[in-house]
């Protein structure tokens, strides 16, 4: 699987500082050294407001309740009927679960005449730079990503196949800055999957563990004791739309020899919304 790339695409990918080389069939080999993940208490909430959330461990809140996240996708809810202007209102108004204790703003922005888009980008929780402006993947990640969807001829707020729609797994950066427990993300997640509904995607990729979590605990429990490493390389359904997962920008900023493996998974991603030849 390969994409043809011209000269500007070849630019970009440059700027990404990645070798153009075209991913085997064969998965590429996890990058993170197996290991056994034990159910512990949820992590400590960190003091610093600007902590990072650690997302490279697989989190024992995650891990330990994934029938929580089944129940509220099986309930009724009122979410299912909004438009994105309640939708949005709902956000902003929310206060269901501890994350929005302390919280400046929710990270939830639409444009002001939302179309459908063939990609739908999931990103982690909220960092300080993404509260503060109200809006998924801002300053050095967002320009990456920017970088890397420009590459596969897509850009954020497009339509169709040249189209992508970002969000946040969450809505809300708490004031003391932690990892969202399993309830918390089992009840942001009924904004997720109108987001999802609302956007029409064809592939969605998931960007980060909490992202994929949300998206596969559900039909793919299993994957809840992987490290994030073997999450990748695959195709997963979510309500009948692929889902890829990948690392977050952030993460390739600390990371640059993933850009690599992240380059493999964005084609992975492009190559779902590829009709099948007939020869």
């Amino acid at each position: 699987m390969s994409l043809d790339l011209d000269q500007r695409q070849r630019a970009m990918l440059q700027e990404m500082k990645v070798p153009v080389w075209w991913p085997s069939a064969k998965p590429a080999p996890a990058s993170e050294p197996e290991r056994s993940v034990v159910a512990a208490p949820a992590p400590i909430a960190r003091a610093a407001r600007g902590a990072a959330v650690d997302q490279s461990l697989p989190p024992a809140a995650v891990t330990a309740s994934p029938a929580s996240a089944q129940r509220a996708a099986n309930a009724p809810s009122k979410v299912d009927a909004m438009d994105w202007s309640q939708l949005r209102e709902a956000v902003q108004s929310c206060s269901a679960c501890g994350l929005c204790e302390g919280r400046k703003a929710p990270v939830f922005a639409i444009d002001p005449a939302p179309q459908q888009a063939d990609w739908l980008i999931v990103g982690e929780p909220p960092d300080e730079q993404e509260e503060r402006a109200g809006a998924p993947f801002v300053g050095p990640a967002g320009k990456l990503l920017d970088n890397m969807l420009r590459a596969v001829q897509c850009e954020r707020g497009g339509q169709g196949s040249a189209g992508a729609r970002l969000c946040s797994v969450v809505k809300c950066r708490p004031a003391v800055v932690r990892n969202p427990g399993p309830d918390e993300l089992a009840q942001c997640a009924e904004f997720l999957w109108r987001e999802v509904a609302l956007s029409k995607p064809r592939v969605i990729l998931a960007m980060g563990r909490f992202a994929a979590m949300s998206l596969l605990a559900k039909d793919y429990p299993e994957t809840l004791q992987l490290p994030f490493g073997q999450l990748r390389a695959k195709v997963y359904q979510c309500q009948g739309i692929p889902v890829v997962v990948t690392y977050h920008p952030s993460k390739l900023l600390r990371a640059p020899l993933e850009k690599a493996n992240a380059w493999a998974d964005l084609c992975l991603a492009r190559a779902q919304l590829v009709p099948p030849s007939n020869t």
